[in-house]
């Protein structure tokens, strides 16, 4: 359970960057950690075995809940991060470390479903709104969103559901999306998004190692 708690929390640096971002590039940041064409061939292998006169139901139910989620843990991130007592420095690199890992997943992705549904049973909250949609990156980055610039939390919010609608709208549509990108190209969409944070996690593994040498020498 520790383990888990440092691995999510470890994802929050990757908001780093965002401090002197608008609101357009937050939004887009988070787009791209929500990764919603990645989770399309999940999606739709979930709600293939659903009733088709219930799936858009679940669908939209299953992203309200997500929102819900990430909204809550936007508004949390500060008593959260000052229960932990983090250092910046450490939790950019680690941030940095974990985000390359991610995105070497999306690159390089496994092989097998994640789904973990028995054929016809309804999904509820897990796995499509956590961990496919509100997972454990997206909330620890809306964690350290709201602590490094709480004054911001208009924006913030602004950029999430900007982030949230253009997700959900490539889910709702995910019949359209996989009819028109086909197997390969929602492969290849994936890891060019995937090479995207590579370099994301490269430049904030480089900051956090940065900061941390300039304040010891200080």
């Amino acid at each position: 359970m520790l383990l888990r708690w440092v691995y999510n929390v470890a994802h929050i640096v990757l908001i780093k960057r965002l401090l002197s971002m608008d609101i357009f590039s937050a939004a887009v940041m988070l787009f791209l950690i929500m990764d919603p064409l990645g989770n399309l061939p999940i999606f739709a292998s979930i709600l293939r075995h659903i009733d088709p006169k219930k799936r858009r139901k679940v669908l939209i139910r299953e992203l309200l809940f997500a929102l819900v989620i990430m909204l809550s843990f936007l508004y949390a991130g500060e008593a959260i991060l000052n229960f932990l007592n983090l250092r910046s420095e450490s939790v950019s690199i680690a941030g940095g470390i974990i985000l390359f890992l991610i995105a070497i997943k999306m690159i390089f992705p496994s092989p097998g479903g994640v789904a973990g549904l028995a054929a016809g049973e309804e999904p509820f909250i897990v796995p499509m709104a956590i961990p496919l949609m509100a997972g454990p990156s997206i909330l620890a980055a809306l964690i350290l969103l709201a602590h490094t610039d709480s004054s911001r939390m208009t924006d913030w919010t602004i950029a999430l559901v900007s982030a949230w609608g253009m997700s959900a709208v490539i889910l709702m549509f995910y019949k359209l999306f996989t009819r028109i990108l086909g197997e390969k190209g929602l492969i290849a969409v994936e890891r060019l998004m995937g090479m995207v944070l590579v370099m994301i996690s490269v430049q904030m593994l480089l900051d956090g190692i940065s900061n941390y040498i300039n304040s010891t020498v200080n």
